[in-house]
């Protein structure tokens, strides 16, 4: 480390030591890379921010340890016509403010997750009307057949209307436009535990929901999330005892936690396929060399790229074997993934060829937007992309950058070339395509998260069908035609799925679970 990250690793175990005197047999001290960006539950369709925030506020339907659906907020479901879904919802059930959950907080929350701002439009955009029946009480209507939507559901959280409505949070915040409201840094949910301090890329504190309608597995009062950017840091903390979880653990260093006397590596296969967009609408890039026209909208050059990759190279030198290279958007253990699907072959000189076809025999220069402290060694992959890349010509400008500045710049497609991971929250391919691969909608959501604007409609035609289709044999076979239009057209590039690495103190007891979110309610520490 140089001189100023060995004084900002200072600064953050110091905060650290700070905070020890408060531990306690029941104080859990986790750090991450990267923070949770809001406690708006509705700002951003994140991973970790959604991780974060699903311990303070509850969807209808729920998971549980094996991922399976569980009752959260609604007992129960059933579809009482093609297009209508009725849930009953558990009654006795308070915010942390003390007011009553019941069905108007569901109406508004979802019309909420719908409106100017939400980065949750693309997983309610089939949603059509949520009615209130009674107070406890709701059907949700979509505009087709939705066989899937309690697995849709899942991370849809439900706000308190009246505290929203207090606190001047009735619309979610903007995280494209920097934008901040009350629901940014306080919270108000009816799950196991409640906010008590936020101080932004600094730390968070949460406490034990004493009046929590379920049932808390495990003995953690008291949780204190602590984002710690740089990797050396993070390891030491968790060697050294400052904090009890961490994650991720760098690849380099799994050995070096497993070989300490009092932590472990909890490691296991992550559903998040990580992958790279290009645009492919504007006429002319936004960050290139190339004035006129868009090299990307030759399927030649996004081939080129493709085969210009080295994902064995990634694989064994940068993840360190912890990782999967893959040919799909979507990966093992998500409904619609095929095994028998080949990555094209890594092939310089096929590149090389393919760009000459395309009219760019000498490359050309285009910038590649990274965070660098989101994914496993996303900064690292990046820079071998770029330099892979270079053996065929192509100048890679890599802006690598904070996930706090990261996300807001490329979901505003205020990019060329950029670097996302994705995990299905329905654990099905159709979330992937409805997101990721589907003609950008802004008005439904629809393919919110398709930054490069990719476009094919059959694929789109498809999607919907795959939506409203009951049959499971013939809908697998639409998703099977769905990803091979996709892989005919590269329409993005798929490199692997990570592997979840968890730095854990030997005296805690948790659970990881494959889509990497950390419930605190199954979480202990013992003496």
């Amino acid at each position: 480390m140089n001189f100023k990250q060995k004084l900002a690793a200072a600064a953050v175990l110091s905060a650290l030591a700070a905070t020890s005197f408060v531990a306690s047999a029941q104080t859990i001290r986790i750090a991450n890379q990267g923070d949770a960006l809001s406690m708006d539950p509705h700002s951003l369709n994140e991973s970790l921010q959604l991780s974060v925030t699903s311990n303070i506020y509850e969807p209808l339907v729920g998971r549980n340890k094996d991922l399976s659906l569980a009752p959260a907020l609604a007992t129960s479901w059933k579809q009482t016509s093609p297009t209508v879904w009725r849930f009953e919802l558990r009654k006795g059930v308070q915010f942390h403010d003390g007011t009553p959950f019941t069905a108007d907080d569901v109406v508004f929350s979802f019309g909420r997750m719908k409106g100017d701002g939400s980065d949750m439009k693309a997983t309610n955009s089939d949603v059509k009307q949520v009615r209130k029946i009674d107070a406890h009480t709701v059907e949700i209507e979509t505009h087709a057949p939705q066989p899937i939507l309690p697995d849709v559901i899942t991370t849809s959280y439900i706000m308190s209307k009246k505290w929203c409505e207090d606190n001047q949070a009735t619309m979610p915040v903007d995280r494209r436009k920097g934008i901040e409201n009350a629901a940014s840094f306080k919270a108000n949910g009816t799950g196991p535990y409640r906010l008590r301090e936020r101080q932004p890329n600094v730390r968070s504190v949460f406490v034990r929901n004493g009046s929590y309608w379920g049932k808390i597995e495990g003995n953690a009062t008291e949780v204190i999330f602590t984002p710690i950017a740089n990797d050396a840091t993070r390891v030491a903390a968790l060697l050294s005892g400052e904090v009890d979880v961490m994650e991720p653990v760098p690849v380099q260093d799994i050995e070096r936690v497993n070989s300490s006397p009092n932590t472990r590596a909890v490691t296991g296969p992550e559903l998040r396929t990580i992958f790279l967009g290009m645009d492919q609408k504007r006429d002319e890039l936004l960050y290139s060399n190339v004035k006129g026209k868009n090299p990307f909208k030759d399927v030649r050059v996004r081939k080129a790229f493709y085969q210009a990759i080295d994902i064995e190279g990634i694989k064994k030198t940068v993840m360190r074997g912890a990782s999967n290279p893959s040919a799909l958007m979507v990966g093992p253990g998500i409904n619609g993934f095929q095994p028998d699907v080949k990555r094209l072959p890594y092939d310089v000189e096929a590149a090389k060829k393919l760009m000459a076809e395309a009219g760019y025999p000498n490359g050309f220069e285009v910038t590649m937007n990274c965070p660098n402290d989101r994914y496993v060694n996303d900064g690292r992959i990046c820079q071998t992309v770029a330099a892979n890349l270079s053996r065929i010509n192509v100048k890679i400008n890599l802006a690598a950058e904070t996930k706090g500045t990261y996300f807001p710049k490329i979901l505003s497609r205020n990019t060329s070339f950029y670097m996302l991971g994705w995990t299905p929250t329905t654990y099905d391919a159709h979330n992937a395509l409805n997101a990721l691969m589907i003609c950008p909608d802004d008005k439904s959501g629809a393919g919110q998260f398709n930054l490069g604007a990719y476009c094919n409609p059959k694929l789109d035609e498809l999607t919907k069908k795959i939506l409203v289709e009951t049959d499971k044999p013939k809908r697998n076979a639409m998703i099977k035609e769905a990803f091979e239009l996709h892989t005919a057209d590269v329409g993005h590039l798929p490199l692997h799925q990570q592997a979840l690495a968890w730095g854990v103190s030997k005296k805690v007891k948790l659970v990881q679970m494959a889509d990497n979110y950390m419930p605190f309610k199954w979480m202990s520490i013992e003496k």
